[in-house]
């Protein structure tokens, strides 16, 4: 464990990317229209108890959402074309909530139970 990995326990925000080190946290690309997978995502949230959607723009390929559980976050997913018939998939999470143990891990495991409800809905 390097120290810039005790660091990271600490921040705020997790952002998803093709850059990302951690092979968990890279972009997700899906085969289907963008309709196809904005829908679905739309309806994954929705159908969360712990989730509120606040504004959904399908123009611009993101949906904002309010999490209250295990603390207040905000959390914007983007959805957008990659290739015809790919779309890619990516969720940018952050909270102003402070703890000795770091936010970190539980943004992260957020973002990983949505990635895999989607895995589990588009295969």
């Amino acid at each position: 464990m390097a120290i810039t990995d005790i660091f990271l326990r600490y921040k705020k925000e997790v952002e998803t990317s093709d850059k990302q080190r951690d092979e968990n946290l890279k972009t997700h690309y899906y085969k289907g229209s963008v309709n196809q997978i904005f829908e679905m995502v739309e309806e994954i949230i929705s159908h969360d108890a712990d989730s509120r959607i606040i504004t959904v723009s399908k123009e611009r390929g993101e949906i904002a959402v309010e999490i209250n559980k295990p603390f207040p976050c905000f959390m914007v997913v983007s959805i957008v074309s990659a290739k015809p018939l790919e779309t890619a998939v990516d969720f940018t999470i952050s909270t102003e909530k402070i703890s000795l143990l770091g936010v970190n891990p539980a943004l992260r495991k957020r973002i990983i139970s949505f990635y895999d409800r989607i895995d589990k809905r588009h295969s």
